[in-house]
């Protein structure tokens, strides 16, 4: 996988959810860094899409994403994230590392997607659960990433417009 740029990728955004994210180990710092990775990708017009797991049980997204988001989360039973992003590489941060994350991002490379896990912005209620999730998910092909190589490699050059912008979404 080459580097990320911002005209060719999508951001998808996995079951970031009121009833789950208190159960989550790191859970403050995933929303944090998921919460970058929106606020650029909508400044440096990057598609975002995101999902919810079963909302009826697990709630919507939490407000303080949902806030930034686009376009409403599409509701999903599935596992897996029952849609097909736009063309490009899917760069995905979310809930849980081990479930619903693991299986959209194999999901996507089977069908012959290029992805990237945003390891800082993906979470599990337990720590090795994660862990196991991203070796699986390296060996599988997907690059593991964190949301500041993301944020960077979008930007790609200091000269972008957009450069101190989204430099102070990260300090």
């Amino acid at each position: 996988m080459a580097l990320l740029r911002s005209g060719s990728s999508v951001l998808l955004v996995v079951d970031l959810q009121e009833r789950l994210m208190p159960a989550i180990t790191g859970g403050a710092a995933v929303l944090e860094n998921t919460a970058l990775l929106v606020r650029a990708a909508v400044r440096l017009g990057v598609d975002v899409r995101a999902t919810e797991q079963n909302p009826r049980g697990l709630g919507p997204t939490v407000a303080e994403i949902a806030e930034l988001l686009p376009r409403p989360a599409q509701p999903k039973t599935t596992f897996a994230a029952g849609i097909e992003p736009g063309p490009g590489t899917v760069v995905v941060a979310g809930c849980e590392a081990h479930v619903c994350v693991l299986q959209t991002a194999l999901g996507l490379r089977e069908r012959g997607r290029e992805v990237a896990v945003v390891a800082d912005a993906a979470g599990s209620r337990v720590e090795s659960n994660r862990d196991r999730a991203l070796e699986r998910l390296r060996a599988h092909g997907v690059d593991v990433v964190t949301a500041e190589m993301v944020v960077f490699e979008w930007l790609h050059d200091s000269d972008h417009p957009a450069f101190r912008e989204v430099l102070e979404l990260i300090r």
